[in-house]
């Protein structure tokens, strides 16, 4: 059973919600503001947040910023937006996932298992190396050279795929969606910009690769130096 934590102003809608997910065996809590979503989202660790943006207190985007601020818990976010835009946006501010409104409670649910899904325990990971650089997917930690490596959430799962598929040639594509979780294309610039800061933490540039090597007009190869 899944601990969850429904961040929702709407009374009706918290209500609807909370009704629905029980009845689909999670445990819910369920606050009506940010502040207290921040509160109990700290005392009770629930194992995911459905967080709406719309909250009176605060812009739920800058919840979402304090929150990956102190915790990783999974988040999904409920937008009344569906723009490509607003979505990359989210999803690179640490949301693992969205709705969009109107939704249903089966929508709903179907995300949050699969979300979970994603990040329940299972087989503990191995450690991946391609040349000087280390990735451990269990404590999400990376050095390079034996020096640790500072990485945001997003740059972390960005180097883990590519050390996944280590000597093979990654589309852009297909980081969007595996990384992004967004199944279109259209938002390559965002993906230029992780792979920019990326580079710029290991010490290297396009120009001058040593790890990431663009292969251009088909996506980027992560290897080890010469």
């Amino acid at each position: 059973m899944a601990r969850l934590l429904l961040i929702e102003d709407d009374p009706a809608i918290r209500s609807t919600l909370l009704r629905a997910l029980r009845e689909r065996g999670h445990a819910v809590a369920a606050s009506p503001t940010a502040m207290e979503g921040l509160q109990a989202a700290l005392a009770d660790r629930p194992d995911l947040i459905v967080l709406d943006l719309g909250l009176p207190d605060l812009d739920g985007r800058e919840l979402l910023r304090m929150l990956r601020a102190i915790s990783q818990v999974p988040v999904i976010v409920a937008t009344a937006r569906d723009e490509e835009r607003e979505m990359v946006r989210l999803l690179d501010a640490g949301a693992d996932d969205y709705v969009v409104k109107p939704f249903t409670a089966a929508q709903l649910d179907a995300r949050v298992r699969a979300v979970l899904r994603r990040f329940s325990p299972g087989e503990t990971p191995s450690v991946l190396a391609v040349g000087g650089l280390r990735i451990d997917p269990s404590a999400r930690v990376v050095t390079l050279d034996g020096a640790t490596v500072e990485l945001t959430p997003r740059e972390f799962e960005l180097l883990h795929h590519l050390a996944q598929r280590a000597g093979q040639v990654v589309t852009k594509r297909e980081l969007l969606t595996e990384v992004w979780q967004v199944p279109y294309g259209g938002a390559d610039k965002t993906v230029d910009v992780h792979l920019s800061w990326l580079r710029r933490k290991l010490g290297e540039t396009a120009q001058e690769p040593r790890y990431l090597h663009t292969v251009r007009g088909v996506g980027v190869k992560l290897s080890g130096p010469a």
